[in-house]
C-alpha cells in the first residue's frame, strides 16, 4: 500500500508511503488516498486526522510525473466529478486535518497542504508549486486556495515562477503554523489534534464548515447559517454536558451527540 492508515484513539494518521519516489502519488496512490479520506469522513469514532510523509526527505512531491502527465484518460472522466474525491478535490470533510510536513512539499503535496487546517513543519521543509515548469498549472485548488491564504503578490510569485520557499519564509507569511525539530514533529501534530479532540466534536465540525463556507457566501447568508447551526448545537447532549460540567467544575465528557 502506498498509503498507510492508522487510528490512535480518535485521531486518524495518514502516511504517504513512497519514500523512494519522494512520496509522489501515482494513480493507485491517489485511489488509496481517496478511499482513506472517505473512511475518515464516514467513521464516527474519528474526530481529527494527521497527514504526513514517510521518510525524511519529502512530505509529498505531488503527482508522479512518470504516470500522471503521460497517462491516458477518457474525456468523459472530466464529468465524473464525484469520482476519486480528495481532501483538495471535492470531498467535504469537516473533521480537522493537521499536516505534519517532514520534508519537501511540492506540487500536489502543496495543494494537499493548502487543504489542511493546521500545518506544522520541520526546518528542512520546502514549499512550492512547480507545475508551470512541467507545462501545466497547480490544479486541485492550487490556483484557488493559495491566493486566498497568503498575500496576492506572494501567491503569484509561487504560482508563476515555480520556485520554492523554505520553512522560515513559509512560516513568516502564514503558510504554516510553526516549525519544530524533526524528532518533535509527530508529537507536536498529536498535541494539536488532542487539543481539538478534547472539544465537542459536533461543535468542531460545525466551526470548520462555517469557516470554509463563509468564503463563498455573502455576510447575511453566512450569519443566518451560523445562527441556524448554533440553534441545532445548543440542543445537543454535548451542549448540556458542557453546561453541567461547567457548573460542577468538572471536565466535560463529550460523545458527539
Amino acid at each position: 500500500m502506498a498509503i498507510d492508515f492508522d487510528v490512535v484513539d480518535d485521531i486518524a494518521v495518514v502516511t504517504i508511503n513512497r519514500p523512494e519516489a519522494m512520496n509522489a502519488l501515482d494513480d493507485q496512490a491517489y485511489r488509496d488516498l481517496s478511499r482513506v479520506w472517505c473512511d475518515i469522513r464516514d467513521d464516527p469514532k474519528i474526530n481529527a486526522a494527521i497527514v504526513t510523509g514517510a521518510g525524511e526527505r519529502a512530505f509529498c512531491a505531488g503527482a508522479d510525473i512518470k504516470t500522471f502527465l503521460t497517462g491516458e484518460r477518457p474525456v468523459a472522466d472530466l464529468w465524473q466529478t464525484q469520482q476519486g474525491q480528495l481532501l483538495n478535490r471535492g470531498i467535504e470533510l469537516w473533521k480537522p486535518v493537521i499536516a505534519a510536513v517532514n520534508g519537501a512539499c511540492i506540487g500536489g503535496g502543496m495543494t494537499l497542504l493548502l487543504s489542511c487546517d493546521i500545518r506544522i513543519a520541520v526546518p528542512s521543509a520546502s514549499f512550492g508549486l512547480a507545475e508551470v515548469k512541467r507545462g501545466v498549472f497547480a490544479a486541485n485548488g492550487g490556483t484557488q486556495r493559495l491566493i486566498e491564504q497568503i498575500p496576492y503578490a506572494l501567491a503569484m510569485e509561487l504560482l508563476l515562477t515555480g520556485e520554492a520557499w523554505g520553512a522560515e519564509r513559509a512560516e513568516r507569511w502564514g503558510l504554516i503554523n510553526r516549525i519544530v525539530p524533526p524528532e518533535d514533529l509527530m508529537e507536536a501534530a498529536f498535541g494539536v489534534a488532542r487539543l481539538i479532540c478534547s472539544n465537542a466534536p459536533l461543535a468542531v465540525r460545525a466551526t470548520k464548515e462555517l469557516a470554509i463556507r463563509s468564503r463563498d457566501m455573502d455576510r447575511a447568508v453566512g450569519l443566518r447559517l451560523e445562527q441556524t447551526m448554533f440553534e441545532i448545537l445548543r440542543k445537543t447532549e454535548d451542549a448540556t454536558e458542557a453546561s453541567n460540567a461547567f457548573r460542577e467544575g468538572a471536565k466535560p465528557k463529550f460523545r458527539g451527540t
